[in-house]
């Protein structure tokens, strides 16, 4: 399968390279690790077993990729102004598009510009950062979870999934796309935000019995807003929240991309993480008062536009 990449940060590299590994013809779009990758080629290490890519096809420009089968779009929101500027050179109209975005809103931001049919939404429970140029660090997870946009499921998901699944990446599929997207907003929304403003990674939060509980009442008002978006079926608070924070504990000294963007002087995705899934809420008169005074401080605190 010819792939290409879409914003080739932890997430894109790991999984292009993993796909790449397994014998697909990937494609990445870069830039900070252009010199390093197209020179150098690309280091993953990991507790399934490192592995060095030496020959990556890295292009600065989408224009010079062209039409692919599968657009593979790890992009942070943050920069969805220019989505469909970069993935339109990929996209025929054979072209599947992917995206494993965090948060809301971006399968309806592809569907403006291209064939809502093409598009599969879709979720990453993945540990990862990037090191030094070329280098991906994959420390824990690494699942994802795939649903169609616009279309009932059907061969075309199932291929996905197969194919993500030989290349040594769990992948299943479900039926409710919002669900999917609701349930990682659970994790998504109090650790992001919480880890961002406090500096402290995941283990530090949930080892203080008060943020312990700041954490599970923001879950519990996260999955109560998202059972009002008609889901085919709800989230249960009980099933969900304590095995999520248990999964959590046992990754460690984890710092989510939120923390790693603040850190580091990058915009965060407050908008299809805080601002969407407040607007939805809102239009079910659904309570979210954790969640926006979070999102609130996170604002507050972000550095002005130049």
């Amino acid at each position: 399968m010819r792939i290409g990449v879409i914003g080739s940060g932890a997430l894109g590299l790991f999984y292009g390279g993993l796909l790449q590994r397994a014998g697909h013809d990937v494609h990445f779009l870069l830039r900070r690790d252009y010199q390093s990758i197209t020179l150098s080629g690309l280091k993953v290490t990991s507790p399934r077993g490192d592995f060095h890519l030496q020959q990556v096809k890295g292009y600065r420009n989408s224009t010079e990729i062209g039409p692919i089968d599968l657009v593979l779009i790890g992009l942070k929101t943050y920069a969805n102004q220019s989505l469909i500027e970069l993935v339109s050179p990929l996209v025929s109209d054979e072209t599947t598009i992917l995206t494993l975005q965090n948060g809301l809103g971006n399968e309806e931001l592809l569907a403006t510009a291209f064939t809502a049919e093409q598009i599969v939404g879709g979720v990453a429970f993945l540990c990862c950062n990037r090191g030094e140029p070329g280098t991906v660090h994959h420390l824990d997870q690494g699942s994802i979870r795939i649903a169609e946009f616009a279309q009932k499921p059907g061969s075309r998901l199932e291929a996905l999934s197969k194919t993500f699944n030989q290349a040594g990446i769990p992948c299943t599929t479900g039926s409710d796309l919002t669900r999917i997207r609701w349930e990682k907003l659970v994790w998504n929304i109090p650790f992001n935000g919480l880890c961002a403003l406090t500096g402290l990674p995941t283990n530090q939060l949930l080892s203080g019995p008060e943020t312990r509980q700041l954490i599970t009442e923001i879950m519990q008002e996260v999955i109560a807003a998202a059972n009002q978006q008609g889901l085919s079926e709800a989230i249960d608070a009980t099933a969900t929240i304590e095995p999520m924070l248990q999964t959590t504990a046992g990754m460690g000294a984890y710092r989510p991309s939120m923390m790693i963007d603040r850190q580091q002087g990058a915009p965060l995705e407050l908008a299809a993480i805080y601002a969407n899934p407040l607007q939805q809420a809102a239009r079910t008169k659904t309570p979210m008062p954790r969640t926006a005074m979070l999102h609130a401080i996170l604002q507050a605190t972000e550095p002005p536009t130049s």
